[in-house]
């Protein structure tokens, strides 16, 4: 699956967004993103044409399964590596943000062994 970490992103808001209101319009991206209205229309316009999501007559976004595959994967691991990084020791801000980089790059070898690692020893959540 190649997607660029922005696409990325703007699933994983949907999908945040979608758990914390039920119903996800571009404007609700916009404002929790912090990005202008501008901007997520083309990425939404990007991510239609792509089969990640479906807008319907009302602006209401839906993630299809393709973008629901990719934006579960990239908040699951956002949360585990968050999970991770507080309990080495890094503030929660930190560990939000630097997981939030990690999350894009990390190979699945690589993010499966720190799972294993952080789930043997209590440290991360039971998650999907």
């Amino acid at each position: 699956m190649n997607i660029h970490e922005s696409a990325e992103d703007y699933l994983e808001a949907i999908l945040i967004l979608k758990e914390r209101q039920g119903l996800v319009r571009s404007i609700d991206i916009a404002r929790e993103k912090n990005f202008t209205k501008a901007s997520v229309s083309i990425a939404m316009k990007r991510l239609r044409e792509n089969g990640y999501i479906e807008m319907d007559a009302e602006g209401y976004i839906t993630l299809l399964p393709q973008g629901m595959e990719i934006a579960r994967r990239i908040y699951t691991r956002h949360r585990l590596l968050s999970q991770f990084l507080e309990h080495l020791g890094v503030s929660p801000e930190n560990a939000v943000a630097d997981a939030c980089k990690i999350e894009h790059d990390i190979s699945v070898e690589s993010f499966e062994k720190i799972v294993a690692f952080a789930r043997e020893r209590g440290l991360i959540d039971e998650m999907n």
